[in-house]
Parts: structure tokens; C-alpha cells; sequence
């Protein structure tokens, strides 16, 4: 699956977060953790900050190719400061059905909305699901697609699905999303395993997802996912072990460091300033970062100088 990272708190050097980690979001495209290949299809960023010339807008970039591979990275990344960001490096099969375009590469970013998002994640059949689906989006976001991929579809779904902007709002549609794409695969007899792990991002605020379905299109699905892990790449049991493993959530504080360390130290909710979701965790042993498990959804949001965290089931 592809990997995610998405950061609010104090305005800091985008490389802290992309590049400087041990376990920085450019190095999971060449050596993730917890995935056995790489991600070569593209990968992106977004990126808020009162230090851009329109600070109001998200700073989007895309290339389609390797992020451990693309020279503008190097020169780009360290110019730029961040207080809400969502990066994303992108998997893909190897086959000539895989789409590398700029179009295709995560974040996704619409007009009419604040919200840009970018997941680890898979709908099968999402095309075909589409004579279900395509009556609960509104024209302002399709007319927006650009691209060919199951998420930027899933992103013009969700928006459509909006009353508002408030995390009881934004619940809300996530349940109605992965309710509407079970019942879409039982009327057209087309379950598969479908993962929704996405960051829903806005200016100071993350919401995190970590919601499927499983082979035969049940809302809910079990297992131990490390144990259904060791059955190996290819198997229905691995592929049911990565929809039911846990995202990462960190809360914590910015530290200047004077080398290339990690720039960032825990912290209990009442002094954070930084709150991260992610799919893997920055730092090799996971110091400091809790797990968002299989079936919840976490809302961070940044305040003043502080974030607050809450995480909560999803009714599905």
C-alpha cells in the first residue's frame, strides 16, 4: 500500500518531516517498514504555511516518479517552511494499467472545499461500483477529476456526502462512504477487500482514517493482523493483515535539532504542539507514537499553540 503523512503544529522545515527522520516519508518510498516493495508510482505533497505569498492556499506538489528519485526534491524541500501538511508516496502494481501522471499522484486538492486528502488505500472494481456510486456526487467535484485512480473518485464521493465541516459532519460521511460501497457490491455481486486509510487535511486540523471492508465485502472484518501477516505477500490472509493493521498517531513538540536528527520529542496532550497521523511511524522503534486501530477515526486539530487528539469508533 502506499504511505501517508500529515502534520499540524508550529511552522518548521519541511525536510523534518520528509527527509531528516530516519524513517522520513522520502526513505518509505525506497525502504518502508512495515510494506515488503517499493513506491515508485509518484508521490506528493501539500503543504500550509504564513510564510507562503498566499498562505491561505495549500503549496501542491506532484511528480510521477520514485520520490527517492526526483532532483527537485532536494532543492524544493529545504526552502519550504510547514504548519499543516500531507505528503504521500504512492504504490502501484507493476503493469502497464498503472497510470504514472501527475494526475494520479496524492494529495488530492478540489476547489469549493478545505479539505485535500490522500490515503493507503484500494476500492476493486471502484469503475464499475460507479453506476451505484456516481448519484450521491455532486457535479462541482466530478467536473474536477483529473485523474484515473479509485481515491481522487472516493475524495468527489466523500465531499459530496458533506453537511459540514465539524468532525461529526465529516464521521458521518466517512460511515455513509463505506456504507454505499458495501451495498454498491452487493447489488452488482462484486465484493473484494477494500481499504480506506486516509488523512482528511485542513488548515490546522487532520482527520485520520483507518476503515474496509474485507474479501466478501463484510464491514467487519477480523483477525490478527501480525499473525495473518506471516502467511506471506500474495495471500488472502496478508492482504486481510494490511487492512487490519493499526495507523500511527504522534503527539509531541518541536525541538531544533543542530544536526540531521529527528526534530520532534513526545508529549502529553496538555503541552503538544505538533500532532502527526501517518502510516508509519518517522523513527525506527516507534518512540512516542500511539496506534489508531482498524475501525476509528482520529481527529486532531490545532489551536492556538496546542493540538488536541480524539479518536472514536466508527459506526459502520
Amino acid at each position: 500500500m502506499c504511505r501517508v503523512l500529515a502534520y499540524i503544529g508550529p511552522d518548521v522545515p519541511l525536510e523534518s518531516l520528509l527527509l531528516r527522520p530516519a524513517n522520513s516519508l522520502v526513505n518509505q518510498a525506497l525502504d518502508p517498514e512495515l510494506y515488503p516493495d517499493l513506491h515508485l508510482a509518484g508521490w506528493g505533497f501539500a503543504t500550509w504555511s504564513e510564510h507562503l505569498l498566499k498562505p491561505e492556499d495549500p503549496f501542491l506538489y506532484r511528480r510521477p516518479m520514485a520520490a527517492f528519485y526526483d532532483d527537485n526534491a532536494e532543492h524544493i524541500i529545504p526552502s519550504l517552511q510547514t504548519s499543516t501538511m500531507l505528503g504521500h508516496v504512492r504504490a502501484a502494481a507493476y503493469d502497464s494499467k498503472a497510470v504514472l501522471a501527475d494526475e494520479n499522484c496524492h494529495p488530492f486538492s478540489f476547489d469549493e472545499t478545505p479539505w485535500i486528502i490522500a490515503q493507503n488505500g484500494y476500492v476493486p472494481n471502484w469503475q464499475l461500483l460507479q453506476r451505484e456510486l456516481l448519484p450521491h456526487c455532486k457535479d462541482a467535484y466530478l467536473k474536477q477529476m483529473r485523474g484515473t485512480t479509485d481515491t481522487e473518485f472516493l475524495y468527489v464521493l466523500l465531499l459530496s456526502l458533506l453537511e459540514g465541516d465539524s468532525d461529526e459532519d465529516v464521521q458521518r460521511a466517512v460511515e455513509e462512504v463505506l456504507r454505499l460501497i458495501a451495498k454498491a457490491m452487493e447489488n452488482l455481486d462484486l465484493p473484494g477487500l477494500t481499504k480506506l486509510k486516509m488523512a482528511l487535511v485542513s488548515p490546522n486540523r487532520i482527520i485520520g482514517v483507518n476503515v474496509g471492508l474485507g474479501h466478501q465485502g463484510e464491514t467487519n472484518p477480523a483477525g490478527d493482523w501480525k499473525k495473518l501477516r506471516e502467511s506471506g505477500p500474495g495471500t488472502d490472509d496478508f492482504a486481510l493483515s494490511m487492512l487490519l493493521e493499526p495507523m500511527h498517531l504522534f503527539l509531541g513538540c518541536h525541538v531544533q535539532q543542530d544536526d540531521d536528527g529527528y526534530d520532534f520529542e513526545a508529549c502529553g496532550e496538555g503541552e503538544a504542539t505538533v500532532a502527526m497521523f501517518a502510516s508509519e511511524a518517522l523513527t525506527e522503534d516507534g518512540e512516542g507514537w500511539s496506534s489508531l486501530e482498524f475501525g476509528e477515526i482520529a481527529f486532531l486539530e490545532k489551536k492556538g499553540d496546542h493540538v488536541s487528539k480524539t479518536v472514536k469508533r466508527l459506526a459502520v
